[in-house]
């Protein structure tokens, strides 16, 4: 199949398009959310860069939409409308923002398009009417077992920390801190020791890294720290699983599924993730073992292979219930996006 589909979440996307299909990414001049195309990611020659608006409508098999507005914006180029004339599904990466838990999902209650939310607490928490939903949990290309856990530092992996704030619980980090050094990989990590008050020597902001590196230098800290409290479920922490690496996990949205008990620690208690983490940064082999125990269950639930077959089952499906669902009389009521086409 020839599927369409922006480059939005870098880390879900590289997953995706390492399936047995061709991949059609808009680019554009300038780039931007609306024309990242490949980015310089290292992606196989299935993945095209792809002007939308001189692209061969007739050419695309189906749209892989991740945000509202383009719905309108396909049906707007290339003149063939989603969950109409053109096999459509919707990915829904986020936790609900807003009035949880009644907060309705923007596809909510049409019949065109089925959701497809990426863990089970997504649809769980977003209201999606009667709309057809289902989960296709995360991914994850294999890095393979670089663990080394040489440095007695605790490694946390989030982007924009200092503008995230209690989302992401970086006021927890302090507390994490006084436990062993902090080593803080991600987008924007600049300033965080003054947002935070983490004296210079007990927190070191890494930036963000190139997938490689990250995985490298990430898989020598001795535990994973993923602190989240209103993320959808981090793919920085299926990596640090993959890696080998214990967990200590704030159990909120979809964490206490993805880690097992025997991984490190999953809680609400604060105290004791941090006890957690002291014994597992004073204890290398229990470290150790309990990190081989994240990436076992790592393997068997986000393993590549699986993704992808739970998305070629879907894909092979839409095309086929698309007459079967076809409404005529139904609209889909989403924003159209705002801007001047290039």
């Amino acid at each position: 199949m020839r599927i369409l589909l922006w480059h939005v979440h870098g880390s879900w996307t590289d997953a995706f398009v390492r399936g047995r299909h061709e991949y059609l990414l808009p680019v554009l001049p300038e780039g931007g959310a609306w024309g990242l195309g490949r980015a310089g990611r290292n992606w196989p020659a299935s993945v095209r860069e792809v002007d939308l608006a001189a692209l061969d409508a007739d050419s695309v098999d189906a749209v892989v939409l991740q945000r509202p507005e383009e719905i309108g914006e396909v049906t707007r180029i290339l003149g063939r409308t989603p969950g109409r004339d053109l096999p459509a599904v919707f990915v829904e990466h986020n936790t609900p923002k807003g009035d949880f838990p009644f907060t309705r999902h923007p596809l909510a209650d049409q019949h065109t398009i089925p959701i497809v939310h990426v863990t089970h607490f997504n649809r769980l928490a977003w209201d999606n009417g009667s709309a057809v939903s289902t989960v296709i949990e995360h991914g994850i290309p294999d890095p393979g077992h670089l663990y080394t856990g040489e440095l007695p530092d605790l490694g946390v992996v989030v982007n924009e920390p200092v503008r995230r704030g209690r989302v992401t619980g970086t006021d927890l980090l302090p507390a994490f801190a006084s436990v062993a050094p902090l080593q803080v990989f991600g987008m924007k990590t600049e300033g965080l020791a003054v947002a935070t008050g983490i004296p210079t020597d007990r927190l070191t902001p890494r930036g963000d890294l190139k997938t490689a590196e990250l995985h490298r230098e990430l898989a020598r800290c001795r535990v994973y720290v993923h602190p989240m409290r209103w993320t959808s479920l981090g793919l920085s922490l299926l990596e640090a699983m993959h890696l080998g690496m214990p967990v200590v996990a704030l159990a909120a949205t979809e964490a206490p599924r993805a880690v097992p008990a025997e991984a490190g620690a999953v809680s609400a208690d604060i105290d004791e993730l941090l006890r957690c983490a002291r014994r597992l940064v004073a204890n290398p082999e229990e470290a150790r073992r309990r990190g081989a125990a994240a990436r076992e269950a790592a393997l068997e639930r986000y393993g590549l292979g699986r993704f992808q077959d739970s998305w070629d089952q879907l894909l092979a499906d839409l095309g086929s219930s698309l007459s079967a669902t076809h409404r005529p009389e139904e609209r889909i009521l989403v924003p159209a996006r705002e801007r001047k086409t290039p």
